[in-house]
């Protein structure tokens, strides 16, 4: 992968990244402490978290291993707003996780800090809105069923919108995809593209990965659009990426997995009792990689994550945070091409991402000047816009 390209950092008052830190992390750390009813000693290292984010310096305690394993340790002692933006987020997650006890040994090990707000996404009218969509959905050909929960991946707890079979095309102005490889896509998803790396032609059949992103709402479109690819024979075999613990506020462990399938279920749905029993019979299997929660661009992937996605025939990388990873979080012109950031890759890969941060790859000149000057940079941390992208 290049890196001519600057380290996002958080050291400029009037970024997206600054007011992340200075902001966005006060506000959770606030709501973590109204969500749950956590005692004295627990609530006291959340102040100090905060105060040490806003004014102090990173502290790495020694006896965490995470700094170690990642290369974290060298942040200690520095502002939290001189790091990279993916170090100061990644960082300040681990630090909250110590805080709130999740690490132990104590009561509160393995307690997930979000998981109210997990839980409370999948128990919503919009949420019921979008599985009662599934019905009407059903009865459409198959491509436009597939299409519709590509779409509905992509754009997670906004996922009624791929739901409604409409139409993404348009200018850079009225169309939320400033990026489409949805045609080159498809028939990768379906097979009826000729595969150059033909690693579905062995007894174990074609191979997906997908990296999850967010729990609750969005990760029901990923297990929904999963289940539409092993049932119509697609895939022979799934791989779901997830976190080995809490990372960022909503990201898929294998708890909320299984809170979503339960939904599923619980919804009577077709596809929740099919995921429960591809589960069980092992056509999807479930991943919690330690890298998953690492401070780093897949660029730095160990020897046996990069083996997982060489075994793939296509792996679709979903949300902002492993977009961000995926390219390298930096300030690369927006024309830079995404097969160039991504060649490193060990495999054909996509990325369904919504724009949540400064990072973006692979528009047109013509798509990047007209949505700098009709928006500024909004158009970038916003989330209205969002890019299919493929590298094959």
């Amino acid at each position: 992968m290049p890196d001519t390209a600057p380290v996002i950092d958080c050291a400029d008052p009037a970024s997206f990244p600054h007011s992340v830190l200075a902001e966005r992390h006060p506000a959770l750390v606030r709501k973590v402490q109204d969500a749950t009813p956590y005692g004295p000693e627990q609530r006291r290292a959340l102040d100090a978290l905060l105060h040490e984010t806003l004014h102090g310096t990173v502290e790495a305690p020694a006896d965490d291993a995470w700094w170690d394993t990642w290369n974290a340790r060298r942040y200690a002692g520095r502002s939290w707003f001189s790091l990279p933006f993916l170090a100061a987020e990644s960082c300040f997650y681990r630090q909250l996780l110590r805080a709130v006890g999740y690490f132990g040994p104590g009561p509160w090990q393995g307690v997930d800090p979000f998981r109210p707000f997990k839980l409370a996404e999948l128990d919503t009218p919009e949420a019921a809105a979008e599985l009662a969509a599934l019905g009407p959905l059903s009865e459409q050909p198959l491509p436009d069923q597939l299409s519709a929960l590509l779409h509905g991946s992509l754009w997670g707890n906004r996922a009624d919108l791929g739901f409604r079979l409409q139409s993404t095309e348009g200018t850079a102005v009225d169309s939320p995809l400033v990026v489409d490889d949805s045609d080159a896509l498809l028939p990768l998803l379906t097979g009826t593209a000729p595969d150059p790396h033909a690693r579905g032609t062995g007894p174990a059949g074609r191979t997906l990965c997908l990296v999850a992103d967010n729990a609750g709402r969005e990760l029901i479109p990923d297990l929904l659009l999963v289940d539409h690819l092993l049932t119509h024979g697609h895939f022979d075999r799934a791989l779901l990426h997830l976190k080995p613990y809490p990372y960022f506020v909503s990201d898929a462990t294998t708890a909320d997995t299984l809170d979503a399938v339960r939904h599923l279920v619980a919804a009577k749905t077709d596809a929740g009792h099919r995921l429960h029993s591809a589960l069980s019979e092992g056509r999807l299997t479930l991943r919690a990689h330690p890298f998953s929660c690492a401070p780093l661009p897949y660029a730095d992937m160990p020897a046996d994550l990069r083996a997982d996605f060489a075994s793939a025939d296509l792996t679709l990388m979903k949300g902002d945070l492993n977009y961000r990873r995926l390219v390298g979080d930096r300030l690369w012109h927006p024309t830079t091409p995404f097969t160039e950031v991504t060649s490193y890759f060990p495999g054909p890969v996509a990325a369904l991402r919504t724009l949540k941060s400064d990072v973006v790859t692979g528009l047109t000149p013509e798509t990047e000047t007209t949505l700098t000057t009709t928006e500024g940079r909004r158009w970038r941390t916003s989330g209205t816009r969002a890019v299919i992208q493929l590298r094959t």
